[in-house]
């Protein structure tokens, strides 16, 4: 009975965290499965019981309520591979689109050509599942050297229900910008891949300059959409996997948050 006891409260869930400058205080608490003392759970309900803790863990992280955070639980990378691989990923990906056009075709214009919807680029148009199937699934600590050489390479697949949205709201009407936490030494390449992934047509690519570097990313595009304010745009729908993307000042007037338990954007 100890033996069960020790073994499944001591490995559970420890969670690294990014971004070292924040408080301890802050950080989320680790989850921690409790049994019965009459229970010795078999196999088959410990790997239910994980997993029910883990798709909570990423019910939290989806929420925000979970942040700042460093890497995924090490217990739970099977679990999010499986649900980025998988077709839970695919079909919660396909509601956010769809529930975003709805919103999008229920907006009236103004006919100026001054409503905009902001859309961010990676893991909202482009995929980097590919980058984050071999590390890990969100258990490595970030490197943003080794991402920037991904980057590189322009091989970024699009997200097929972000695409379909994509062309759905420029169909509309609405004026397109493309808001990016990517320097502007990667400008090229990204309008590359963007093109080649069927992107087009879009009114603003927007990346960081010198001075954008360094910023947090809830400041660095909040900044940016209120530069679209002062010149007379009014942004109606936000689109991005991270709350950086979507949360701050100048918010749009709807904003839709695609899933990514993989990683976190300050």
């Amino acid at each position: 009975m100890i033996f069960w006891k020790f073994l499944l409260l001591f490995p559970l869930l420890t969670l690294a965290f990014s971004h070292e400058r924040f408080d301890s205080h802050l950080l989320p608490r680790p989850l921690i499965i409790e049994y019965p003392e009459q229970a010795q759970p078999h196999s088959k309900e410990l790997e239910e019981e994980l997993k029910l803790h883990c798709t909570s863990w990423r019910f939290s992280v989806e929420a925000n309520n979970v942040n700042p955070w460093k890497t995924i639980p090490e217990e739970c990378v099977e679990y999010v591979k499986d649900y980025v691989t998988g077709r839970a990923y695919g079909v919660d990906l396909d509601r956010v689109s769809n529930d975003a056009g709805f919103y999008a075709k229920s907006v009236e214009l103004g006919g100026d050509g001054k409503d905009v919807w902001i859309f961010d680029v990676d893991d909202t148009l482009l995929s980097n599942l590919p980058y984050y199937a071999d590390h890990g699934y969100g258990l490595e600590v970030f490197d943003q050297l080794e991402f920037d050489k991904w980057v590189e390479k322009g091989m970024a697949p699009a997200i097929k229900s972000s695409l379909k949205l994509y062309e759905e709201v420029l169909g509309l009407g609405f004026k397109v910008f493309l808001l990016t936490g990517r320097s502007e030494g990667k400008r090229g390449v990204t309008i590359e891949n963007l093109i080649n992934a069927g992107f087009r047509d879009w009114h603003k690519l927007i990346l960081r300059d010198a001075n954008d570097q360094g910023k947090l990313a809830t400041i660095y595009k909040s900044e940016k959409r209120g530069e679209m304010e002062k010149e007379g745009y009014r942004i109606l729908g936000n689109s991005g996997d991270q709350w950086s993307d979507l949360l701050g000042s100048s918010m749009s007037i709807r904003s839709f948050k695609l899933p990514n338990p993989m990683y976190y954007i300050p």
